[in-house]
């Protein structure tokens, strides 16, 4: 009886209640995990160093071309190759300097600044797939090691529930029959359990990787939450995605840019200018000894901007037909996003649904249907199949009690690297 007693003592432990822990502890770890992830990823150093090549390029560009140095003689006579027999033969130095249209090498640097820009919301957006990447497989080591708590405690249940078929059947109450069913059932639970622990490694191993740790390395998880409500409308979720989600400010930015290659593209249509400046130095003529004056000549330029074969118009038209590309990959993400949304949402409120319906229903159920099992069996009212039924029962339901809070959250988290932001 004492026996009996402790078996029923322990069912009731076990299955009470499920810890809880502070919402504030809960996203201690993960929050450091997201952080290291970001801050050792090579993929955003690699695109760091892109945004840093993007900024060099601006003054690249974006400044007055080269001047050129010229030297040369001028009118040398071919009888004799005399500077002094000439008076028209000269020693040439020039310089020129070639510049744009005003307006033209400004117009150049916003348009390379928009790159820079450009880059930063890749890096921006590779965070958030990093981010989203280790809290997808943060959480389903959460609830795998949740699982494999759940298998153990379960497993420490039908060891006692077997401690007392054997009693019984050592007294001719219980047959060979139930003591063997209650040996299959725990080799069944460990093979779970194992079954669990290579899950585990798995993930382990794929979470490290993303921080570039051993792939044993050890990795603090919380216990699975309960599910806490929260308000989310399709009409917050677009607005935060237009307005928060780095892919789609980066095609926004990607449209400015477009804008601006437009301009730049209709600087084709105004002149460039040219300036120069040269000195001819004359010697001396041998046959009269007469001293010669220097020459110093001042040059302007200006380029004719002709559309030849349509070349200059054909920039601007490119303009316009990038950005419209840019404006129909934006609405088609929008589009996407709001698909993607209305699935979540009804995914969200239908997890919601399933956890109450377990909590309040299916799990005191099973608990009550357990202990009946267990007491109709000790005074020899119910058949022990009945009891390892009640048990594996509880044990399925519990599980996926914890399952659907994960797919809660994992769904959270997906909304939260869709918008670009934390819900």
């Amino acid at each position: 009886m004492k026996r009996n007693k402790i078996l029923v003592l322990t069912v009731l432990i076990f299955f009470v209640q499920i810890t809880q822990i502070n919402s504030q502890e809960a996203d201690k770890y993960l929050k450091e995990l997201i952080s290291e992830a970001i801050e050792v990823s090579p993929s955003i150093k690699a695109l760091a160093d892109k945004k840093d090549a993007s900024q060099t390029r601006i003054a690249q560009n974006s400044n007055l071309p080269d001047p050129v140095l010229k030297l040369g003689l001028a009118n040398l006579p071919t009888n004799s190759f005399s500077f002094t027999q000439e008076p028209m033969t000269g020693k040439i130095i020039g310089l020129s300097q070639g510049i744009p249209f005003p307006g033209k090498l400004g117009a150049v640097e916003q348009v390379r600044s928009k790159d820079v820009e450009i880059n930063q919301q890749e890096i921006e957006d590779r965070s958030n797939e990093i981010r989203n990447e280790v809290t997808q497989i943060y959480y389903d080591l959460r609830f795998t090691r949740e699982a494999s708590r759940i298998a153990e405690e379960n497993k420490n249940l039908l060891i006692k529930i077997a401690e007392v078929v054997r009693t019984k059947y050592a007294v001719s109450k219980a047959s060979q029959q139930n003591v063997i069913k209650t040996e299959v059932e725990i080799t069944i639970i460990n093979d779970k359990i194992e079954e669990l622990k290579g899950k585990e490694m798995g993930l382990l191993a794929s979470l490290n990787a993303l921080l570039l740790r051993e792939s044993d390395s050890k990795i603090i998880t919380t216990n699975v939450p309960k599910i806490i409500g929260k308000n989310i409308s399709l009409k917050l979720l677009n607005s935060l995605a237009a307005s928060e989600r780095p892919f789609l400010k980066g095609i926004a930015i990607s449209k400015d840019k477009a804008d601006l290659m437009k301009e730049l593209a209709e600087y084709e249509f105004y002149p460039n200018f040219n300036l120069s400046v040269s000195y001819n130095q004359r010697d001396k003529i041998s046959k009269s000894n007469t001293d010669l004056i220097d020459f110093l000549t001042v040059m302007a330029g200006v380029t004719i901007p002709i559309n030849y074969g349509g070349k200059k118009s054909s920039k601007v038209e490119e303009a316009k037909f990038i950005k419209s590309m840019f404006t129909n990959q934006y609405d088609a993400s929008l589009q996407m996003l709001e698909k993607e949304f209305g699935k979540s949402i009804a995914r969200l409120e239908e997890l919601t649904k399933r956890e109450n319906l377990i909590e309040l229903g299916l799990l005191p159920q099973a608990k009550q249907s357990l202990e009946a099992a267990m007491a109709g069996y000790q005074v020899n009212e119910i058949d022990f199949l009945n009891v390892i039924d009640a048990q594996n029962r509880l044990f399925d339901i519990e599980t996926k009690l914890y399952n659907i809070r994960t797919q809660y959250y994992k769904e959270t988290a997906k909304l939260e690297f869709l918008t670009g932001s934390i819900l």
